[in-house]
């Protein structure tokens, strides 16, 4: 049986680990679908970390952009973010200006990526981050891609089975 799960909140809040959890508590070997592209060598430790912290019981999968392309048939499967997952769409669309039509066009590649990965028998739980909860950025770019994300968020919360929000490590659950 199909189920969406979509963990949210802020940086440091839990979201990973309460999501793996989860899937260890649904499978003996759930899948981590990373969606993080190396910037340096800071997040190449802090991707180290996770690795190391969930063992060897998981399957592992790096995917930047095509989780679709992945059979994940019955499977438990923790989607390790949305948020970087929207990055590696929006960066790919940025050609020197960043109008809208290249955010708009943007949100549409993900959400038809999203509905064609989610149209696969399993129970996927995403997590994301609330980064519109802080004050509006100075920065044009940092303003366009936190409203990807925002309405990336939203559709997958409107697609889920069950959205938590995570605070200081507490999951309180929204739907």
């Amino acid at each position: 049986m199909k189920k969406i799960i979509l963990i949210t909140g802020g940086q440091r809040s839990g979201k990973s680990t309460y999501a793996e959890n989860m899937a260890l508590s649904l499978s003996e070997r759930p899948t981590y679908m990373a969606t993080a592209h190396i910037w340096d060598n800071e997040f190449r430790e802090r991707v180290k970390k996770h690795q190391e912290r969930r063992g060897d019981n998981w399957i592992n999968i790096e995917e930047e952009k095509y989780l679709s392309r992945h059979d994940i048939y019955n499977k438990v499967v923790v989607i390790d973010c949305i948020t970087l997952w929207c990055t590696n769409y929006f960066f790919d669309r940025h050609k020197g200006e960043w109008e809208q039509p290249t955010v708009d066009d943007a949100l549409k590649e993900i959400e038809a990526e999203f509905d064609k990965f989610t149209s696969q028998e399993a129970t996927f739980i995403f997590v994301t981050n609330e980064i519109g909860s802080g004050g509006v950025s100075d920065n044009e770019a940092q303003r366009r891609f936190t409203d990807l994300e925002g309405w990336m968020n939203q559709y997958v919360a409107a697609h889920a089975d069950e959205v938590i929000m995570m605070v200081s490590g507490i999951p309180i659950k929204i739907k």
